[in-house]
């Protein structure tokens, strides 16, 4: 509590008239927080003032006079001074492994990086890695290729290092831009065919030219040396830093490989890891004809789960993304250009009959499933599925995860409701920016509908929040995108164009939707997700109160405190 106020008890009880002899029975608490604006997410008491807290769980959620009776001799009074205290922020979508790594590890470049700044930027990091055979990294954004005129991608990498390897994302994490050498070394060349569900884009003569899209990309990954298992432990160990940093007390790892359930499990071991961690085990990616086994699934869950590592979920990939690429399953066809004269509506990786398969067992095993699912075709694809689950194994409490869902026909909206679906979004897309554009220019004005998160609350379905780090956004901090919920426009600009501006909600909503909305995707929401008596002490202070400052504000948010069960894991130097 280094930037509040710490009372002596006994000043505090000299503050407080005892109101109820009967009080003083009660146990006194560790902590107890006062003269505070606590938001407490709770419909039954939404506002508080103080806060009782003993062995991390709150004792006591009330005004000032109730809590004086859980002051002892030992207990830490801290005055708030008014500041602003709510649940720890829970997100659902977020691949903090790689997040974490791209920080201490890769060399990056912003999605909005021109080609002189990435020569600049590339060049330094070939000459700072001699030792390194590969340079990874990233991210490029979808059009930066129809946007900027370079003949080759390949041989422009290869100007800059043709010894080392370079192999660099994109800004949906679905394609990669390589050089020769890596292309070499993955094998890759005139005669490769192009796996199922994925491209290796040629130039005029049939050669690669450095673009490779979707299932294409896995295969040059996969010649990358793997990372130590030190390596991993680091990378999330920042990661969970940097979500602490932004108020973030549950992080959910969109898709976990094998090798990275160890690092979660010994980070926690360890206690270093100061959040719900959910981990969904990864399944096959790509294109696929046979239903998987799950057994291993049920054999790594039961190995790698431990006090705040969540392992009974799954992540199974339906399609792409509706950017220049062309891959999420739409209902109506992608536009027709010049540089994609064929008609398409897209490539789906799972069929129906193997996708149901899949989800009556892992359904049955107790796994929650996450799909991701970008276009309205695959997300009725993975509906309907769901429904056949709900038949074959009847209705249950796991939510299973429609992820991105950024495109829904009207049709299909009530059935996240009525079958129990969660709807897992990304507003950290929700306003005009590069990538909105991209998708513009694939699916025309289709792109305008983006993100019916109205709709879905109407029909009282689960709605939960994630950032898709380091795919799409820059990092995990969640104001932006909050303060885009509400206003449908970029929050790091001064612009009044905004995308869909009829599917805005309040701050309330928005606020609710990434915290107790999400400890209920995280199946955790009789522990954390709202300040209440029972639940673990979650909380972050702010040094704005976000009810008394203009919405267009929100984005600058400050955390000053992070709080998990408890303990304090973050405080801001001020």
């Amino acid at each position: 509590m280094n930037s509040l106020k710490v009372l002596p008890a006994v000043c505090f009880l000299m503050l407080v008239a005892c109101t109820d002899d009967s009080n003083m029975q009660t146990q006194p608490a560790d902590t107890v927080i006062v003269n505070g604006r606590i938001y407490t997410v709770d419909a039954v008491k939404p506002w508080a003032e103080t806060l009782a807290i003993r062995d991390g769980k709150y004792v006591y959620v009330g005004n000032t006079a109730g809590s004086e009776a859980y002051v002892g001799d030992d207990t830490q009074v801290v005055d708030l001074q008014g500041k602003m205290v709510m649940p720890g922020i829970n997100e659902t979508h977020s691949h903090s492994w790689q997040g974490g790594r791209k920080e201490l590890y890769e060399c990056n470049f912003p999605f909005t990086a021109t080609p002189e700044e990435i020569t600049i930027i590339v060049m330094g990091c070939v000459a700072s890695n001699t030792d390194s055979e590969w340079i990874t990294g990233g991210q490029w954004a979808s059009d930066f290729f129809i946007n900027n005129d370079i003949g080759s991608p390949r041989e422009w990498l290869d100007a800059i290092s043709a010894d080392k390897a370079i192999y660099f994302e994109d800004d949906a994490t679905h394609n990669a831009w390589v050089n020769s050498k890596a292309l070499e070394i993955a094998g890759i060349g005139r005669n490769t065919p192009d796996p199922p569900g994925g491209t290796y884009v040629r130039d005029e003569d049939g050669v690669p030219n450095g673009i490779v899209l979707e299932t294409a990309k896995p295969v040059v990954e996969s010649f990358i040396p793997d990372w130590t298992h030190e390596q991993n432990v680091a990378s999330l160990a920042k990661a969970v830093e940097l979500a602490n940093s932004f108020g973030l007390t549950g992080i959910h790892e969109a898709r976990t490989p094998p090798h990275i359930s160890p690092a979660y499990q010994q980070l926690d071991r360890e206690g270093r890891l100061t959040a719900y961690a959910i981990t969904d085990l990864q399944t096959p990616r790509g294109r696929r004809e046979e239903s998987i086994d799950v057994a291993p699934l049920i054999e790594l869950s039961e190995q790698f789960k431990s006090e705040h590592v969540h392992t009974r979920f799954a992540k199974i990939f339906l399609d792409g993304v509706p950017t220049a690429s062309r891959t999420a399953v739409m209902i109506e066809p992608y536009l027709a250009t010049e540089e994609f004269p064929e008609t398409t509506r897209g490539h789906l990786l799972v069929p129906q009959e193997v996708l149901t398969e899949d989800l009556i067992k892992l359904d049955a095993a107790g796994f929650t499933v996450k799909m991701h699912s970008a276009g309205d075709g695959a997300v009725r694809v993975a509906l309907d599925a769901i429904e056949q689950v709900r038949r074959t194994n009847g209705m249950n409490d796991l939510r299973h995860e429609i992820a991105h869902a950024g495109y829904i026909h009207p049709d299909d909206v009530p059935r996240f409701a009525v079958l129990n679906v969660t709807a897992d979004l990304s507003p950290y897309l929700w306003y005009p920016r590069p990538i909105i554009d991209s998708i513009t220019g694939a699916i025309g004005d289709r792109a305008q509908y983006y993100w019916p998160i109205k709709d879905l609350l109407k029909t009282g379905a689960n709605v939960a929040i994630g950032s898709d780090w380091p795919s799409v956004a820059a990092s995990m901090n969640p104001w932006p995108a909050i303060e885009a919920m509400v206003t449908r426009r970029n929050p790091l600009s001064n612009s009044d164009d905004a995308l869909w501006p009829e599917q805005a909600i309040t701050l309330d909503q928005a606020l609710k939707i990434f915290t107790l909305d999400g400890a209920l995707a995280y199946r955790l929401e009789d522990k954390t997700g709202s300040i209440k008596v029972g639940k673990s002490a979650d909380f972050i202070v702010l040094k704005q109160d976000l009810f008394e400052i203009p919405i267009e504000r929100v984005s600058e948010t400050i955390v000053l405190e992070t709080h998990f069960e408890g303990k304090l894991v973050y405080s801001a130097v001020e």
